[in-house]
């Protein structure tokens, strides 16, 4: 290991670091990750940021999954959805890419409301995104099980991606069922688009997903992990009755965790942390701290999100994002932005610190 990757990995790891903070203290996210990160071998954002920036061209199609309609008010929850925006937003600005959001029909108005605030036009043609700049396209995909397989096909023959993320995106389990958190079948409250990112891993294009308990699309790349330490999540369909107090409610015996695997898995406290610290990792690999949003386009966002219909977990009407108003949220924001941006701009006075900690054999090369 140089210097150069020294400090990759170590920024890397502190921004994983940062997007589990655990506040609650539940130890849901401590779970996940330490699966996730053994499963990867290094820190879970910038491995993603890395293989997202290799696949991803200039004028290349980025679709992005999001969008979990939420008991009992059957809204679209916060996150997931304003993580969305941001990542495309940053897309644009990294990468030159075209992002398309695809979501269930109760984004839609969210989507149109928040995209003037992350400073992207929206527009339905994709040749009209080809043409425009800051621009993305929006989509809302079928909850019919049987109609996204044509619905998918269609997409991406008419526009083929270059890489696919979901965020807060839900993921039916082994048996075809969606659950919320608390274990209940939501199935008919849901976009199957985990349909359409089985679809795109088909085609070839890699494949990311950001979650944060495991009903969601991408997760299974530790689904033996999910279902024997998360709630809700053994699947006991088949198997020994015993285990049914830690599987889902529904009755299916399938439990919550998701059958679909991502490529690359970041898992964090709230899926939208996560976010940040993927579009973070590709603010440094590209060296412009700019990349990553700042606290008031954090803020802005997140008030503007209630406004369009959006849900906090609870289900309030609010500025919220899985339990963390605007103060936590946008602190945690400027952390991130900051250690990139301090990085990148005192990495060459820092040279001969980097070279005496290497010299000390802890960090061997790779």
């Amino acid at each position: 290991m140089d210097k150069s990757g020294l400090a990759k990995f170590i920024i890397g790891d502190s921004l994983d670091q940062l997007m589990n903070i655990d506040p609650r203290g539940y130890g849901v996210s401590k779970i996940l990750y330490d699966a996730a990160r053994a499963h990867a071998g290094e820190p879970l954002a910038m491995l993603a940021a890395e293989k997202l920036r290799a696949a991803v061209r200039k004028g290349d199609t980025v679709f992005i999954l999001t969008g979990f309609v939420l008991l009992p008010h059957k809204k679209a929850e916060t996150d997931g959805f304003v993580g969305a925006m941001l990542l495309a937003r940053a897309l644009v600005a990294a990468l030159g890419a075209r992002p398309v959001l695809i979501c269930p029909d109760e984004c839609l108005e969210a989507a149109a409301g928040l995209a003037p605030v992350v400073g992207l036009h929206t527009y339905a043609s994709p040749d009209i995104v080809n043409e425009y700049p800051y621009s993305m396209n929006v989509y809302s995909f079928t909850k019919d099980r049987a109609a996204a397989p044509g619905m998918a096909d269609d997409l991406i023959a008419r526009i083929p991606p270059a890489a696919v993320i979901a965020i807060e995106c839900p993921g039916a389990n082994r048996i075809g069922v969606y659950h919320n958190s608390a274990g209940m079948d939501v199935s008919n409250l849901e976009a199957k688009s985990d349909v359409l990112f089985e679809k795109i891993k088909a085609f070839g294009a890699p494949t990311f997903a950001i979650g944060d308990l495991g009903n969601e699309t991408g997760m299974a790349a530790i689904c033996d992990h999910i279902r024997r330490y998360i709630p809700h999540a053994a699947d006991i369909s088949g198997v020994d009755k015993c285990e049914s107090k830690h599987s889902c409610v529904c009755g299916c015996g399938g439990g919550i965790a998701a059958a679909t695997a991502a490529d690359h898995l970041i898992t964090a406290t709230v899926s939208d942390w996560g976010c940040y610290a993927l579009i973070s990792s590709l603010a440094y690999l590209c060296r412009d701290y700019r990349i990553m949003h700042d606290h008031e386009m954090q803020r802005e966002a997140m008030i503007a999100a209630p406004k369009f219909g959006l849900v906090d977990m609870t289900g309030r009407l609010e500025p919220s994002i899985d339990g963390f108003g605007p103060a936590y949220t946008t602190s945690l924001v400027t952390l991130m932005r900051e250690c990139i941006k301090d990085s990148l701009m005192n990495e060459g006075r820092r040279a001969a610190l980097f070279e005496k900690t290497l010299g000390r054999g802890y960090f061997k090369p790779q």
